[in-house]
């Protein structure tokens, strides 16, 4: 694997790791989710299905069947998020994050299966 696309698995990890446990703990995120329409249960999943994608990345560097699985999973996670964004017609600003790490994430699982 080129080392490019290892230094942005791993900071997908470790990004989605922060963004998960934010997810559950922040105010921030407890307020956008209201904004967005969506409970507290749905902010929970999503704040522990980003952490649990977030370890699979991570732990992934030593089964990359994992990394890609976890990787696709995050990009499903923002799709379905770039989705809730266009529901509430946030601006297309707002809503460039999920697009941008679901074809990131989405690239990345593809590229990983490529070159095995």
């Amino acid at each position: 694997m080129k080392t490019a696309h290892t230094i942005l698995i791993g900071l997908i990890g470790f990004s989605f790791l922060y963004y998960g446990i934010s997810c559950l703990s922040s105010n921030f995120m407890t307020e956008e989710f209201k904004r967005f329409g969506l409970s507290p249960v749905q902010r929970k999943i999503t704040g522990i299905a980003q952490i649990t994608g977030a370890i699979g990345i991570i732990t992934g560097f030593f089964y990359t069947p994992l990394q890609v699985a976890a990787l696709v999973g995050i990009s499903l996670l923002m799709l379905l998020g770039w989705f809730v964004r266009l529901r509430i017609k946030d601006s297309f600003i707002a809503s460039l994050p999920a697009f941008t790490f679901f074809v990131l994430n989405a690239y990345l699982a593809y590229y990983l299966i490529a070159i095995r």
